[in-house]
């Protein structure tokens, strides 16, 4: 939203940035997972954010479209050697499909909590009144003092997972082919599939909020940012609830009933959204389908680290950060599809239409799922009996 008051640059043409991130994301993930089985997790994660550190001071002094463009690309290399490292981690310190789940779900809510964190810093800095004001800039200078303290902390934290990284180090010589023959299991073949229709609905959601919310409803700048901040906020306490729920419930029932609530909510909210006739200048005039329609993300919130839970506990721990680098490629791919498709729509059509558009591949999700499933059970059987047939022999 910002890149289009700021530089006066279309729907179409700010949805590039979501591009840049995600294709340096997928790009690297290969690479990445090599140069983590070797450096470790920690090592790794202490570059991203020296690197993200430098980013964000640098920014402030190169405002341009280019040095935005090149700002989401390292965003997207730094942010796999992140996520491929805290994945590995998980798998390290936990021991069962249980204690998995859950843990991946205090991380993933967590993980919403920085985003929130995010809305609320950028809206501080953002001036309504003066769509050329570079003011927003200067949010950086607070992210990358944000990273250097997370280095120094990340710094001196005792991190033991050269165990698994040196069982990883076995593969080096056929890592990429490792990595093929995981795509050709069907169990991967269909958690690929649902992990890119997942992060199309969520990115096309969360990327183009406060755009709908400034240009939809009239709501200015800093409050649409403000506003958006419910849809991560949403996100963090659905993650946090279904991290208890899932110790007492099967994770299929409960994904099947949050992918029904968000086909519910968006089917009831979206008609009551109209072009506001005045200028919105307080929160009370705020139409309340501004506040309704961003808890999407408490039941958008479990599906993610679910399915990766699901998919990295089914798999032995020596190839989970193969099997990372697989799910940052494709979750990058459906992001980057969503944030295009949908700034496309919104474009030509309008914010409900492109909003809409999310239906369909929440449909396709739940068929997916379903197949997930089942090839996950599948897989779990034709694995006890093959660990009983080694016993055997």
């Amino acid at each position: 939203m910002q890149v289009q008051r700021y530089f006066g640059v279309l729907e179409s043409s700010a949805s590039v940035l979501e591009i840049f991130k995600d294709i340096s994301l997928a790009g690297a993930s290969f690479p990445l997972t090599s140069f983590i089985t070797r450096a470790g997790y920690k090592k790794s994660m202490l570059i991203a954010l020296g690197i993200m550190a430098i980013a964000c001071f640098l920014i402030p002094f190169i405002k341009t479209f280019l040095a935005i463009k090149i700002l989401f690309a390292a965003t997207g290399a730094c942010f796999g050697l992140m996520k491929i490292s805290i994945l590995g981690t998980i798998g390290i310190i936990t021991n069962n499909e249980k204690s998995h789940l859950s843990m991946m779900n205090f991380i993933e809510s967590f993980f919403m909590v920085g985003i929130l964190t995010g809305y609320f810093i950028f809206s501080s800095y953002i001036n309504d009144a003066s769509p050329g004001s570079a003011t927003w800039f200067n949010a950086y200078y607070l992210l990358g003092s944000l990273c250097v303290a997370a280095f120094l902390f990340l710094l001196f934290l005792p991190m033991d997972g050269q165990g698994i990284i040196k069982d990883e180090n076995s593969y080096s010589k056929s890592k990429f082919s490792v990595m093929l023959k995981l795509l050709f299991v069907p169990l991967v073949m269909t958690f690929i599939a649902s992990v890119f229709l997942y992060t199309l609905i969520e990115q096309s959601i969360m990327c183009w909020l406060p755009t709908f919310n400034n240009k939809q409803m009239a709501i200015p700048s800093s409050m649409s940012v403000m506003v958006t901040g419910i849809l991560a906020l949403s996100i963090a306490a659905g993650r946090l609830v279904a991290g208890f729920l899932l110790k007492q419930m099967d994770w299929f029932r409960l994904l099947l009933f949050c992918l029904t609530a968000i086909f519910l909510l968006v089917i009831i909210t979206l008609p009551f959204v109209a072009q506001s006739e005045r200028a919105i200048t307080s929160w009370e005039q705020i139409p309340a389908v501004a506040y309704i329609f961003p808890l999407i993300g408490f039941f958008m919130a479990p599906v993610y680290p679910v399915i990766n839970s699901i998919i990295l506990s089914s798999l032995p721990k020596s190839r989970h950060a193969m099997m990372a680098g697989l799910i940052i490629i494709f979750s990058s791919l459906g992001g980057m599809s969503g944030s295009v498709v949908t700034g496309l729509i919104f474009q030509l059509y309008s914010g409900k239409a492109a909003f809409y558009f999310s239906l369909l591949p929440a449909v396709m999700l739940v068929l997916m799922l379903y197949r997930f499933k089942k090839n996950r059970d599948s897989y779990n059987v034709g694995r006890k009996y093959k660990v009983a047939a080694l016993a055997i022999t």
